[in-house]
């Protein structure tokens, strides 16, 4: 909750939010077990233009593991093949 806070304090200010600080609230969020909120930050990346690589993605697809969220977690697979994210060893041990 305080990285998806700390996060939105840094838009209200107008600090460009990056896709390093996102990658780094994504992994907060699977620390946390908050697969939900990965998802929407990975949404949220995807609206803003903000790159999606595959650190954050598989931070992701390891939250949603967390989460017993097998289905989103090959949902989100299958969306970083379409959107050209590297999917590696890390990805799909995640």
């Amino acid at each position: 909750d305080q990285a998806l806070r700390l996060l939105a304090e840094m838009a209200s200010a107008r600090v460009v939010v990056d896709y390093i600080t996102c990658c780094a609230a994504v992994s907060a969020c699977e620390k946390a077990g908050q697969w939900d909120q990965a998802l929407r930050l990975l949404v949220e990346m995807t609206s803003s233009h903000t790159e999606l690589n595959t650190i954050t993605c598989s931070a992701a697809v390891s939250a949603c593991e967390k989460g017993a969220q097998c289905d989103q977690a090959l949902r989100l697979l299958v969306e970083m093949a379409s959107a050209k994210v590297n999917l590696d060893t890390i990805t799909y041990n995640a």
